[in-house]
């Protein structure tokens, strides 16, 4: 794991302790990467015991998927046999970056509820706030988001927190704008509600993820940090909804922020 491309992985996982740590009632077991030399280092890192060189032998084989990719132009051609062999499957963000393409995958669904898709950080203890928490900021008319990196694959990553974090607020559209700069993409959204959110990825520049609320009464930053256990929570959701100890998450709710993001583009 100590070579690993992504330092970061490595730094949060050394700080847990496995299997305490673990997700206790499931267990990848298979794996199937572009290259087989990839496969076999994170298998080893990761102590999984079956590769495979050819993703569709995981069918007949496997409970479910993780499609843990966010190239989303692969998505669908990647999802299509899992989905038509019924198998549950939790798609990497973002599901797709159009309408069209998220409503083409749906369109494969043997059951409903069979696609899960999300940003880890949705479930990012520091990006959730509790409804006492939100009322003391009084009215909150603006909401300011960033993430580095790009919008295709990092904006998923401050418009699904925000959303969670302002349902009533955020159902209908009033007017949508969106700027760019060499590698800065801002979307600008006026919501019916009277609500303003503005979503910046801002490419190479340095910044943590971070959500600005602004209220009547305070202001507050949030800034995400524990990427194990926003990462650890939204598996547990995929698994839950699996083992039908919770409803499966809503369409169109998804269907929602695709439309943000594909507003970006």
């Amino acid at each position: 794991m100590k070579t690993c491309p992504f330092p970061v992985i490595y730094e949060y996982l050394s700080k847990q302790r496995f299997p305490k740590d673990a997700i206790a009632g499931a267990k990848v077991t298979h794996i199937w990467t572009q290259d087989l030399s990839i496969s076999r280092h994170i298998a080893k890192a990761s102590n999984i015991v079956n590769i495979v060189t050819d993703y569709q032998d995981m069918i007949g084989q496997v409970d479910a998927i993780l499609l843990a990719r966010d190239d989303s132009q692969n998505h669908l051609k990647m999802s299509r046999p899992f989905l038509q062999a019924g198998l549950p499957i939790y798609i990497d963000k973002p599901l797709a970056t159009t309408i069209a393409e998220a409503k083409k995958m749906y369109s494969l669904e043997q059951y409903a509820g069979q696609i899960f898709t999300c940003s880890a950080l949705a479930y990012a203890k520091e990006l959730t706030l509790s409804p006492k928490k939100l009322d003391s900021f009084g009215p909150i008319h603006f909401v300011n988001a960033i993430t580095p990196k790009y919008w295709e694959t990092y904006a998923v990553h401050i418009i699904e927190p925000t959303l969670n974090l302002f349902k009533t607020k955020t159902k209908h559209i009033k007017s949508a704008s969106t700027h760019k700069s060499k590698q800065i993409t801002t979307t600008s959204i006026i919501w019916d509600s009277g609500l303003i959110t503005n979503f910046s990825a801002l490419g190479q520049s340095a910044t943590p993820i971070k959500i600005e609320i602004y209220g009547q009464n305070k202001s507050e930053v949030l800034v995400f940090k524990d990427t194990f256990f926003a990462f650890k929570k939204a598996l547990e959701e995929f698994i839950a909804i699996i083992t039908k100890k919770k409803k499966p998450q809503k369409k169109e709710d998804v269907l929602h922020l695709i439309s943000i993001i594909e507003q970006g583009l």
